[in-house]
């Protein structure tokens, strides 16, 4: 099992992103220490997960999940998984496209064209280009491997509508464009995946719900 992993401002990569970005220093310190162990969840199973989660609320894609879970037996495995109809896996409440990508990435594990551990050694746009060659799977997918699996610490999810709800809130903007979240988050660089583990925590605390501050000697900074 690989060992815990603690995100503070003892962490190199975290006091790096402190100087660059002041908004993002905020957050760091109003969301406190993060602590994770890479790897922790089957690298097939995380990929079916994130499949079912696609364009829903993480409650709605837990619940399917779940069911696709008891389905199983509690064993989500491509033997497993292919053993089911197409039928079946609907019953659990995910729709036909989603089906037919679980079916896709089964048969590209069981026919050896997707092998989970040579991914270690393969750069991020390899991986992406890997994934994103099954019929289904695209850069939001992959980018959730890279972060939540490999632990890549320079990749920036701006296809995930948590992230960019967090980042809407932080920077006060409304242009959430793939052009203008890489300019704004290039301080962030080589690092982007640590900064984006404590917008996805501030989503999860509830900090969004009200307006975001930067204050310093009780004056509000401009950006």
């Amino acid at each position: 099992m690989a060992e815990m992993v603690t995100l503070d401002m003892n962490t190199p990569s975290v006091q790096y992103l402190c100087r660059k970005d002041k908004r993002l220093a905020k957050i760091i310190s109003m969301v406190g220490p993060i602590s994770y162990v890479p790897h922790e969840q089957d690298p097939y199973s995380h990929m079916v997960h994130e499949i079912i989660e696609q364009m829903m609320s993480i409650k709605a894609g837990q619940k399917i999940y779940s069911r696709l879970e008891n389905l199983c037996g509690g064993d989500v495995s491509p033997k497993v998984i292919r053993r089911l109809s197409y039928e079946e896996l609907r019953s659990c409440g995910t729709s036909s496209a989603k089906v037919n990508c679980i079916q896709n990435l089964t048969n590209a594990v069981i026919s050896g064209s997707i092998v989970f551990s040579e991914f270690k050694e393969m750069s991020d746009a390899d991986i992406i280009k890997k994934l994103t060659s099954i019929k289904g799977i695209g850069p939001w997918t992959s980018k959730m491997y890279l972060i939540f699996i490999l632990d890549r610490q320079d990749v920036l999810p701006y296809e995930d509508g948590a992230f960019l709800q967090a980042y809407r809130w932080l920077y006060k903007t409304d242009d959430v464009s793939m052009g203008s979240v890489e300019k704004r988050c290039k301080k962030w660089k080589p690092y982007s995946s640590v900064a984006a583990r404590f917008m996805y925590r501030a989503l999860d605390y509830g900090f969004t719900k009200n307006e975001f501050h930067l204050f310093k000697n009780n004056e509000v900074l401009s950006e």
